[in-house]
C-alpha cells in the first residue's frame, strides 16, 4: 500500500498538471518545474493499489497458464515452418526441387527481406487491430503457404522462391507483435523471464522438429511423396490448427480479456487488477490512441540508441540464423546418416532453451540486462572460435562436441536484448515500433547468416566460422558500447537533476517517480 507521503506527492502532481498543462508537474520539495511524458492517467488510477499481494500473485499465475502458452505455440509454429528447410536439405531438398544451394539461399534471403519489408507496417496493423483479431490471421496465411511448398517438388526455382517470399509477408511481425501483446500484461520487473519463455518455443521448434524430422522424413515413398513433402505438409497443417486454438482462447487485451469463445478468465476484481498493476508500475503502458503516431515511428526510426541494439542483433543473430539453415548438414558431414543428423542437432536446441530461462530470470532478478547481454555474446563467440580451430581437427567428436555447445548459447542473449529495449520504450506506440525494429534486425541478420556458409567452402567451412566469429565478436563489442550509453544517459540526469535541469520527457515518469534508462 502507498504510504501517506506519496499519496501527498502524487495529489499536488495532479493539481500541477492541471495548473501547468498537460506534460508539465511542479516539486513542491524541489521547487521547480520540469517536463514528464504526456500520460493521461487519473488520480485514481496512479494511487489504487487495493489488493493484496497473494491476489496479484495468484492473479499472476493464471496470466502465466494463459498468455505465454498460446504467444508460445504461435512461436514455435512460425519455427517448424521457418526452419523446416535446414531438416528438408537432408532429404535430397535441392535435387527434388530442382534448385542449386546458390539459388536456395536466395530462397532464405527473401524470406528474410520480405519479413523486413512488411515488418513495420505489420505492426501497423497490429497495433490498430489488435491480436486477437491479427496474430490469429497471420497463423492461417503462413501455416497455408508452409503446407503448399510440398508442391514445389520438380517445379524448379521461380515456385520455390515464389512460396517463400509469400510465407515471409505472412510470418513477418509475428515475433516483435508476440513480445509487444507480453508487455501488455506483465510489469517491468517480470518482461525478461517470460520474453525467455517466448524464445524458449523457437529453440524446441527446433529441438523437436529434429525429432519430428527423423520420423517424418522416413515416410518418403508414402503416397508417392518425398520426406520432405510430408515434413511441409504436417507442419503447415499443425500451423493452420494451432491458428484455430489461438484465435479461440487469447484473450484481447488487460482492458478486455475475453477470447471469441467468449471464456471469462478473469473476475471484476482481477480485471480490475490487470490494468491497474501494469499501469501503476509503468505508466508508459497507458494506450491513449488506437494508432501509432508518427512521431512515434519518426521517433523509434530515428532513435541512436534502438540502432545500437539493431547493430547487436544483426552480427549476433546472422550466425545462429546460419546454424539453423546448416546445422543438420554440418552433423551430416562428421559421417552421420542423414536422419540421425537432424535428432543430434537437437541436442544444442534443449540446451539452449535451458539457457534461454536461465538468462531471462538472471535479468529480472539483476534488474541488469546489458551484462547479460555481454555475456551471451561472448560465450558464443568463444564457441565459435572452437568450431574454428575444431575445423582444422580430425576428430568428428570433438568437432560435434563443440558445436552443440556453440548451439546452445547462440540466442541465450536475444530475448533479454529484446527486452532491455522494450523497457525503455516511453510509450505503447513506441514499443510496438522498436519490437517491430527488434524484428526487422533479426531478419536483417537471416539474411547476412544465409550467405556465410557456400558450397565452394564445405564441409568443414573454415571461412563460414571464420565469418561466424568475427561477427560475433564485433555484436559483443557494440553490446559493451550499449552498456556504456545507458551509464552514460542515466549519469547525465542524475547531473542535470541535481542542477535543477531535466529533457523534454525524461527525468519524471507519471507516478512521480525518477525515470531513468533500464541498464
Amino acid at each position: 500500500m502507498c504510504r501517506a507521503s506519496d499519496h501527498l506527492r502524487l495529489f499536488i502532481e495532479v493539481v500541477a498538471i492541471k495548473i501547468c498543462g498537460s506534460g508539465v508537474a511542479f516539486s513542491a520539495v524541489r521547487g521547480w518545474c520540469y517536463t514528464i511524458p504526456t500520460i493521461k492517467i487519473t488520480q485514481k488510477q496512479r494511487i489504487d493499489n487495493s489488493w493484496t499481494d497473494e491476489e496479484e500473485r495468484r492473479l499472476v499465475r493464471k496470466l502465466d497458464c494463459i498468455i505465454p502458452p498460446l504467444l508460445i505455440l504461435g512461436f514455435t509454429a512460425l519455427q517448424f515452418d521457418r526452419g523446416n528447410m535446414g531438416n528438408a536439405m537432408t532429404d535430397f531438398l535441392l535435387r527434388d526441387v530442382g534448385i542449386s544451394q546458390g539459388q536456395f539461399n536466395v530462397g532464405q534471403q527473401l524470406i528474410a527481406l520480405s519479413v523486413i519489408v512488411f515488418e513495420i507496417p505489420n505492426n501497423l496493423l497490429f497495433y490498430r487491430f489488435g491480436p486477437k483479431i491479427w496474430l490469429t490471421g497471420q497463423m492461417f496465411a503462413w501455416g497455408s503457404a508452409a503446407a503448399m511448398q510440398a508442391l514445389t517438388r520438380g517445379k524448379g526455382f521461380g515456385p520455390y522462391v515464389c512460396l517463400r517470399v509469400v510465407l515471409g509477408l505472412a510470418e513477418a511481425g509475428y515475433s516483435g507483435s508476440g513480445l509487444y501483446t507480453m508487455t501488455m500484461w506483465y510489469k517491468k520487473n517480470e518482461t525478461s523471464k517470460r520474453f525467455a519463455v517466448f524464445y524458449v518455443g523457437s529453440a524446441v521448434a527446433h529441438a523437436v522438429s529434429g525429432l519430428m524430422a527423423t520420423g517424418i522424413l522416413h515416410m518418403r515413398g508414402i503416397a508417392g511423396l518425398t520426406g520432405w513433402q510430408w515434413l511441409f505438409i504436417i507442419c503447415g497443417t499443425f500451423t493452420v490448427l494451432a491458428a484455430g486454438i489461438f484465435g479461440l482462447f487469447l484473450p484481447d487485451n488487460p482492458k478486455n480479456p475475453v477470447p471469441y469463445s467468449g471464456i471469462r478468465y478473469f473476475t471484476a476484481q482481477e480485471r480490475h487488477i490487470l490494468v491497474q498493476r501494469v499501469l501503476l508500475d509503468d505508466p508508459t503502458k497507458f494506450k491513449p490512441h488506437r494508432h501509432i503516431r508518427i512521431k512515434e515511428v519518426k521517433g523509434s526510426l530515428m532513435d541512436l540508441k534502438v540502432l545500437v541494439h539493431m547493430v547487436i542483433t544483426i552480427a549476433g543473430h546472422a550466425p545462429s540464423s546460419t546454424m539453423g539453415s546448416y546445422a543438420p548438414s554440418v552433423v551430416r558431414s562428421f559421417g552421420y546418416d542423414r536422419i540421425r543428423s537432424n535428432a543430434i542437432t537437437s541436442i544444442g536446441h534443449w540446451c539452449l532453451a535451458i539457457n534461454l530461462m536461465l538468462w531471462g530470470i538472471g535479468a529480472d532478478r539483476f534488474k541488469r540486462r546489458g551484462p547479460l547481454v555481454s555475456l551471451g555474446l561472448f560465450v558464443w563467440c568463444m564457441f565459435a572460435i572452437g568450431c574454428l580451430a575444431a575445423s582444422y581437427h580430425h576428430n568428428k567428436k570433438v568437432r560435434l562436441a563443440v558445436l552443440l555447445c556453440g548451439i546452445a548459447y547462440s540466442t541465450a542473449w536475444h530475448p533479454t536484448n529484446a527486452s532491455w529495449v522494450a523497457l525503455n520504450a516511453k510509450s505503447p506506440g513506441e514499443r510496438s515500433v522498436r519490437m517491430g525494429m527488434m524484428a526487422m534486425a533479426s531478419n536483417i541478420g537471416s539474411v547476412v547468416g544465409s550467405q556465410i556458409f557456400q558450397a565452394h567452402d564445405k564441409p568443414r567451412y573454415h571461412r563460414g566460422w571464420a565469418a561466424i566469429a568475427s561477427l560475433l565478436a564485433f555484436a559483443f563489442c557494440v553490446s559493451i558500447v550499449a552498456n556504456f550509453q545507458y551509464w552514460f544517459l542515466n549519469r547525465r540526469l542524475n547531473k542535470r537533476e541535481e542542477g535543477g535541469e531535466v529533457d523534454a520527457g525524461e527525468g519524471v515518469i507519471a507516478t512521480g517517480e525518477k525515470w531513468r534508462y533500464s541498464p
